[in-house]
C-alpha cells in the first residue's frame, strides 16, 4: 500500500482546474498502457467542480471516452434524477457531455429503481457489478480501479464511510448500505474500504479551513475507524489534494510549497 503524497493549491477552484488537467493525463496513460481506463466519481462540491473543469477542457477530448469504465465511490439513496444524487450531478456536470457509452457508466441503483426501497439489496447488486467487472490480474472482487477521487468530510469520512461507523469496520464486501448517516440524506450506499483500496490510485480532495484538522489527523497517524480517510489508500499512489486552508494544519515536514 501507497504512502500519502500531498500536493498543495492556492484554492479550491485552482485545485479543481489542476486535478481535470491530472485526470486527463491518468486516464490516457491507462489507456495507452491497458486500452481501457477505470474511474470512481465522488460527488461533493469539489468532485463536480472537477468534473465542470474537465467539461470544458479541450483537452478532456485526448480521452477516449467510449474505452472509459466509471464508477461511484457512494450514493444517496433517491429516486432516479434527484438533484441530490450524485449521478445527477455527475451527468450534468460532464457525462452528458462526453461519447461515454452507457454500458460503461455503472450508476448505483436508485431508491424508485429495481429493488425499490431496499438499500441493502442495491449495495449487493453494485457489489455483483464490481465482481463482474473483475479480471483475475485484479485478484479479488473489485477492479483494481486506475483512480478513485474522494472527498473528505470535516470528520474525516470517505465516500459514506463515517468513523466508527459500520461501515467502516466492514472488511469483506466491497458495497454496503448506510442507515442514519450524520448528514442528509440518511441513507446511502458505499464502498468500503477494502473496495477504495484495490485501486490503483486513491486521490483525496478537500478544501477550506474546516477540513484542515481531518486533513493534518489523516497525514500524521490517525486510524483509520476514528479517521476513515486515514484507510483510504491506494495500491501504488496515495494523493493528497489540498488547497491551503485545508492543509493549515499540517505540518511543514508533510506539506509541499504551494503549487
Amino acid at each position: 500500500m501507497s504512502r500519502p503524497e500531498v500536493v498543495v493549491h492556492r484554492d479550491g477552484d485552482l485545485l479543481a482546474a489542476a486535478t481535470a488537467a491530472r485526470l486527463v493525463t491518468r486516464l490516457v496513460d491507462a489507456q495507452t498502457a491497458r486500452g481501457s481506463a477505470s474511474l470512481v466519481l465522488t460527488g461533493g462540491r469539489t468532485g463536480i467542480a472537477v468534473l465542470e473543469h474537465l467539461r470544458a477542457t479541450p483537452a478532456r477530448d485526448a480521452v477516449d471516452w467510449s474505452r472509459v469504465d466509471l464508477y461511484w465511490g457512494d450514493e444517496r439513496f433517491l429516486p432516479a434524477g434527484h438533484p441530490d444524487r450524485n449521478e445527477t450531478q455527475a451527468r450534468e456536470a460532464l457525462l452528458d457531455h462526453v461519447p461515454v457509452p452507457a454500458a460503461r457508466v455503472h450508476v448505483m441503483e436508485p431508491s424508485d429503481g429495481r429493488f425499490g426501497d431496499d438499500p441493502e439489496a442495491a449495495a449487493e447488486a453494485y457489489a455483483d457489478v464490481l465482481a463482474a467487472a473483475a479480471r483475475p490480474e485484479d485478484h479479488g472482487s473489485v477492479p483494481s480501479f486506475d483512480v478513485c477521487l474522494l472527498g473528505v468530510g470535516e470528520e474525516g469520512h470517505v465516500a459514506s464511510i463515517f468513523p466508527d461507523s459500520p461501515a467502516v469496520h466492514e472488511q469483506e464486501r466491497s458495497a454496503v448500505a448506510v442507515r442514519n448517516c450524520p448528514k442528509p440524506p440518511p441513507t446511502r450506499v458505499s464502498l468500503t474500504l477494502p473496495a477504495i483500496r484495490a485501486a490503483r490510485e486513491v486521490w483525496l480532495m478537500t478544501t477550506g479551513a474546516a477540513k484542515a484538522a481531518a486533513v493534518a489527523m489523516a497525514l500524521t497517524g490517525a486510524g483509520e475507524t476514528q479517521l476513515p480517510a486515514a484507510g483510504a489508500r491506494g495500491q501504488r499512489r496515495t494523493l493528497w489534494l489540498l488547497d491551503s486552508a485545508a492543509a493549515a494544519k499540517v505540518p511543514d515536514l508533510v506539506t509541499p510549497p504551494l503549487a
